[in-house]
């Protein structure tokens, strides 16, 4: 029986690149579906792969045990592996590969792409102008802001090393706390998000989705804030709870909220944050560069290679018994 994968991720096939001639080279059968798709489109197809090649789609233990036994392997396209259910994936003994390391740079230069969008109200001005209204707004600087990032990893770091050329001071919170790299780039610690939302004039949220960090941004935070802070979201939706922040928007106590992300993908199309002022939504594509998609790609498509040939990944999200 041929290996048959299931590819769902739009950014892999959308993106030409040396990553589709890698997948074709397997003589595999690929069956394209258009990602992220939810618990009940999976549910629809699951039960006739080998494996999967996916992004954001909703694998949870019902989704694994109707793709049982034919499944054997999963192959995250990117870093974020909450929408798999890990800890039944791994009970199966279903290996997880995952691609760190592939997006920082993208993700933080839309970071900063939304940051002056926010500060120097460029949207709105602009889309003014298209219609015909010259419409002069004053807007601020980034220099001298204290910017304070949640979650310090590859691309709260690659946030840090440019914020430097802005002028920017720096302080962050993580768990797992990397005190080289913090003395390097003049980074001060906060000993909680607490501390960090209180003191930030912008907050960048760069931390994975879990039971600690869902609706980590909530009224409670919210209002140990600074009035008027800004706040950035290329992480998960689900870190802001999107009532909360709509509700800090209208009222003025949240100046910007920039993001990438929302708790439901694709959003309705009369969703609450499309309303509020000095709010940039974009469509989940910090990471979709022709650079970072090709790096992305090329790496899923290898852990998956190296599961077919019975060889470890480039990187694996579980650990499995024996």
């Amino acid at each position: 029986m041929n290996t048959r994968i299931l590819l769902t991720t739009t950014s892999y096939q959308d993106t030409p690149g040396s990553h589709q001639e890698l997948l074709e080279s397997q003589g595999w059968d690929i069956v394209r579906e258009r990602g992220p798709l939810n618990e009940k489109q999976m549910l629809a197809i699951a039960g006739e792969f080998d494996g999967f090649l996916c992004g954001d789609d909703a694998i949870t233990a019902e989704v694994i045990d109707k793709s049982l036994p034919r499944l054997k392997w999963i192959s995250k396209y990117g870093i974020g592996i909450d929408k798999i259910d890990k800890a039944y994936a791994t009970s199966k003994g279903i290996p997880i590969g995952f691609c760190p390391g592939v997006n920082h740079t993208t993700v933080a230069e839309h970071t900063f792409g939304l940051m002056i969008g926010l500060s120097k109200k460029i949207v709105e001005v602009a889309s003014c102008t298209r219609v015909g209204n010259w419409k002069r707004l004053t807007g601020n600087e980034i220099l001298g802001k204290r910017l304070g990032i949640v979650g310090m990893g590859r691309i709260g770091k690659a946030i840090i090393e440019r914020a430097a050329a802005f002028g920017m001071e720096l302080q962050a919170y993580d768990i797992n706390w990397d005190d080289d790299f913090a003395t390097t780039h003049q980074v001060s610690r906060c000993s909680s998000t607490d501390e960090l939302f209180a003191s930030s004039d912008i907050i960048s949220l760069n931390c994975f989705l879990d039971k600690h960090t869902e609706n980590l941004v909530n009224r409670q935070s919210i209002a140990g804030m600074k009035d008027g802070v800004m706040i950035i979201n290329c992480a998960r939706g689900e870190i802001v709870n999107t009532g909360d922040i709509a509700e800090a928007l209208l009222a003025g106590k949240v100046g910007g909220y920039g993001a990438d992300v929302l708790e439901v993908e694709p959003p309705p199309a009369d969703h609450v944050l499309f309303s509020t002022p000095n709010t940039i939504i974009t469509s989940h594509v910090g990471s979709r560069t022709y650079e970072s998609v090709q790096r992305q790609a090329t790496m899923a498509t290898q852990n998956l290679i190296n599961f077919v040939q019975g060889k470890p990944p480039l990187a694996q999200a579980n650990v499995l018994d024996g």
